[in-house]
């Protein structure tokens, strides 16, 4: 039986493509969230190798990092800060958190994670979010923008770096509502490693009803991890939401 595509894609090579998002950025992210109120103890929900876990821990913060892949979540011992976070990793799938009722102040769900499991499955994530925190607490999603997305898609990209080249395949599917990438990778002594990446993306007037059928009221969304104003061209599409 052939794994799902957010198993295959999350291996040890997925860093490769991404060797920008380190701790040093993260914690520029994690400042704008805690100035939307998040408090702990804080789910860092498909925390991937851990970089926004650490970077909360360190901004004082109580944090356990839950992600389906195993090899992302060995990495997060090899952070700057990692080791403090020993013993607060959980191997899951978002659908089916294994925490009780009310166990957090705050969530986060960073980096375009959600999306990954078709309408059903995404409405059991967010149900599982609803469920984990507390009455008050905050959800902060860090989402595409499905508007820059669809204009700007760029169908195919080379990058090259260091002897690493890393070509890319993209594509709008139902109707613009989701967006595929295929990503190849010839490492520099002539390995090749491939999967593939499949993510539903949400407009607000889709998103804002789904929050809050699962008791999830959304108070803000912005543009930016700088606060820009959310429009078709901005960067991303940040969520914030209370659980009622």
């Amino acid at each position: 039986m052939t794994d799902p595509w957010y198993v295959t894609a999350f291996r040890s090579d997925y860093r490769e493509v991404y060797p920008h998002r380190d701790v040093a950025s993260a914690r520029k992210e994690v400042a704008w969230i805690l100035d939307q109120g998040l408090q702990g103890p804080v789910l860092d929900l498909c925390c991937g190798f851990g970089r926004h876990s650490v970077a909360l821990a360190q901004a004082g913060l109580e944090v356990v990092g839950l992600d389906l892949s195993a090899d992302l979540l060995r990495q997060l011992p090899d952070l700057e800060g990692g080791p403090q976070l020993a013993g607060r990793r959980v191997r899951a799938d978002a659908r089916r958190l294994p925490f009780a009722a009310n166990s957090f102040g705050g969530l986060v769900n960073l980096f375009s994670s959600f999306g990954y499991f078709g309408d059903p499955g995404d409405s059991e994530v967010l149900a599982g979010i609803a469920r984990v925190l507390t009455p008050g607490g905050l959800a902060v999603l860090d989402l595409m923008n499905p508007p820059r997305i669809r204009d700007g898609l760029v169908p195919v990209s080379r990058t090259e770096r260091d002897g690493l080249v890393i070509d890319e395949e993209r594509a709008l599917l139902d109707g613009g509502r989701r967006v595929t990438k295929r990503v190849h990778i010839t490492f520099p002594d002539g390995r090749r490693e491939s999967w593939h990446e499949d993510v539903r993306m949400y407009d607000p007037d889709e998103l804002h009803p789904m929050l809050r059928a699962h008791g999830l009221e959304p108070l803000s969304v912005v543009g930016s991890f700088a606060g820009a104003p959310f429009d078709a061209a901005a960067e991303r599409q940040l969520v914030v939401a209370r659980r009622v």
